[in-house]
């Protein structure tokens, strides 16, 4: 059994509890019958919940960890404590090499500072960014990034996002060339701060990079799928985030409401289930749960705090695949072309 087929999981993080962790490890262990894990936590607790999934057990290692990071925790104190956390053992995990990526549900902005500390940046990448996965109406989700690492964003940082997002496109969405897009207040080359539009002017002149850059989108378009990925600075990506989130639950609530709302609505409800099923199913953030800190040198994925199992497994196993698909080396060679014509 080689590391690169270890997943290191931070087993005490999330909202839901250890018994949804190990639920959600257990269905992606079902899924990939040649992943093994590395189970970090209270060793007696941890052990306890593997009598109900005996499979698991059998392909796991647990690491015991005597402390959990709080959901409220300020990454500064989180550092002081890394290495006695269930979070930050996982993490290590990654830089020793033990295992090949970590997943985590704990804290975000704490699971970000360990991980740059520990794992350090890819060389030519200034800062981390937060990337994951929208659901659309197009032929596959669409890649968001940053959703929250990096309020403030200059040219180069932006560039860097869009170097990386096309990448873990190219990994994740399996596409040749990805189409990229900045997100700004207009389409019009004119548009938006000069940052944003520094930005543009250097990624149409990188013609000879994986991607294929269509210029700005507007905040109405996200989900159309006109676009394979969307760059942004991280305050206005988690706006983005959050708005569709809970434009997905609004839209769900109503339908609830509606079909309740007599007879033979509820009767029309019956007839139009499967299409409703199929909404649902669409619309649910488990199902395109695991967002991944691009630009460290290693794998870090993050689960939503309140996923459950199918959420967890449906994290790992984008985990999974980033590791087959070797984004790291991808990353760091798609940036390495760019500089070099860029120089």
């Amino acid at each position: 059994m080689t590391n690169s087929s270890r997943i290191a999981i931070d087993a005490m993080g999330g909202d839901e509890g250890l018994a949804v962790m190990l639920a959600g490890v257990a269905r992606a262990r079902r899924r990939f019958e040649d992943m093994r894990f590395i189970l970090v936590g209270d060793e007696s607790a941890i052990a306890a919940g593997l009598k109900d999934h005996p499979n698991l057990s059998a392909h796991s290692e647990i690491v015991h960890a005597s402390d959990v990071i709080g959901s409220a925790e300020k990454p500064s104190q989180a550092l002081r404590r890394a290495k006695t956390t269930s979070m930050g053992i996982a993490i290590d995990m990654v830089k020793q090499g033990r295992a090949a990526a970590c997943v985590s549900s704990g804290n975000t902005g704490a699971l970000m500072a360990m991980s740059k500390l520990s794992l350090r940046m890819i060389p030519g990448i200034d800062r981390p960014a937060l990337a994951g996965l929208m659901p659309s109406l197009g032929a596959n989700d669409t890649v968001v990034l940053d959703l929250g690492a990096n309020t403030e964003c200059d040219s180069r940082n932006l560039i860097q996002f869009a170097v990386m997002g096309a990448a873990y496109a190219r990994t994740t969405l399996d596409l040749a060339r990805p189409r990229v897009a900045l997100l700004n207040i207009g389409s019009e080359d004119q548009k938006g701060t000069e940052t944003i539009r520094d930005a543009a002017t250097a990624l149409r002149a990188a013609t000879h990079l994986p991607l294929d850059f269509t210029g700005f989108i507007e905040g109405d378009k996200l989900s159309r799928g006109d676009v394979d990925v969307i760059v942004c600075d991280g305050f206005s990506g988690n706006i983005a985030l959050k708005t569709a989130e809970g434009t997905a639950r609004f839209v769900a609530d109503l339908l609830k409401r509606a079909f309740r709302s007599s007879t033979r609505s509820k009767i029309g409800f019956l007839i139009s289930r499967p299409a409703t099923e199929l909404l649902r199913h669409h619309l649910d953030p488990n199902n395109h749960n695991g967002a991944v800190f691009l630009g460290l040198n290693g794998l870090v994925v993050k689960s939503h705090g309140g996923a459950n199992e199918i959420g967890v497994c449906t994290a790992i196993a984008a985990a999974a695949k980033m590791v087959r698909d070797d984004l790291t080396r991808r990353i760091a060679e798609d940036l390495g072309d760019f500089e070099k014509k860029a120089a």
